[in-house]
């Protein structure tokens, strides 16, 4: 098969992983940097174009959409699509899993386990908005935040209205969040593909860190999951209608909780921990689906 990766950085672990696998299997595998895409947009032959040239037909769109450029990038998944090309995450599941709120107010329509969340503009009343999750300590994050940055842990209800009146005079957009204290600093990273966990760890944040990014100091080692933990993934996967995601989970006193589920998840963290080739499980889901026509794209999930 001929296989689009659309990223940035043909340097990066994850990039190379995907373009080093599939070319392992036989497939032709071009990395497309996404934003020097521009769209020919047409009734008869719509077409995506690449350094003044008209791209070829792929079977299949491998979209590593960083978050700084989700409204252009999905606009270029969503050519592919409408090109007939089989996204392994289609631009609407990606713009819906981006939303952190609207990915929040799905799992939560859905039954799904969530720490409890406030959302406000101009609340009349800030400690009763914090009073509302459980009290201090709480997360305060930034919608529009990335890997850690614009996250804030209130260790008390002063320090948290603080953090609140600073985000709010900025007209920042921000949610706060109950801190799941017994979790210690640590999730759970499970590994979508299809309807399936393939690979999970458990990252483990610095000292002193109550974020557990990797790229924050965080360790990360192999972990088994419960059969309530593997649910929850798959079911938030589904819900945002991906095929291939990062679902992370905190281990809560009533449950696994969903923190995030991510469209475009590193691989470098889940293969070194795991040992597992996760590049390669990918291709096993794409190999199976992008032949599947008609209707090969059609977003599952709703909202």
């Amino acid at each position: 098969m001929k296989i689009a990766i659309l990223s940035r950085n043909k340097n990066l672990y994850s990039t190379r992983r995907l373009k080093e696998a599939g070319e392992a299997r036989g497939h032709e595998v071009d990395i497309i940097d996404t934003l020097h895409c521009y769209m020919d947009i047409t009734r008869s032959r719509p077409a995506v174009r690449y350094h003044g040239e008209a791209l070829p037909y792929y079977d299949a769109v491998i979209p590593r959409i960083g978050a700084s450029i989700t409204f252009y990038g999905t606009a270029v998944v969503r050519q592919f699509e409408v090109m007939g090309t089989f996204a392994v995450n289609e631009s609407v599941a990606i713009s819906r899993s981006r939303d952190k709120l609207r990915s929040l107010q799905l799992l939560s329509r859905s039954d799904v386990g969530l720490p409890r969340t406030g959302f406000a503009n101009k609340p009349d009343n800030i400690k009763d908005l914090i009073k509302n999750v459980g009290g201090a300590p709480v997360v305060i994050k930034l919608l529009e935040g990335t890997q850690g940055i614009g996250v804030v842990l209130a260790e008390n209800s002063k320090a948290a209205e603080s953090v609140i009146e600073a985000f709010m005079g900025l007209k920042a957009n921000i949610l706060v969040q109950e801190y799941i204290e017994e979790a210690g600093g640590a999730d759970i990273r499970c590994f979508v593909v299809g309807n399936k966990v393939v690979a999970a760890m458990k990252r483990q944040g610095a000292e002193g860190e109550f974020r557990s990014n990797l790229h924050r100091g965080g360790s990360a080692k192999v972990v088994r999951l419960s059969k309530e933990e593997r649910a929850t993934a798959v079911n938030a996967a589904k819900i945002m209608g991906l095929n291939v995601c990062g679902v992370d989970l905190l281990q809560s006193k009533n449950g696994p909780v969903v923190m995030e589920v991510n469209s475009s998840p590193g691989l470098e963290g889940i293969e070194t921990a795991t040992k597992k080739d996760v590049a390669g499980l990918i291709y096993d889901f794409i190999e199976a689906k992008a032949t599947a026509k008609p209707n090969m794209n059609r977003t599952r999930g709703k909202g």
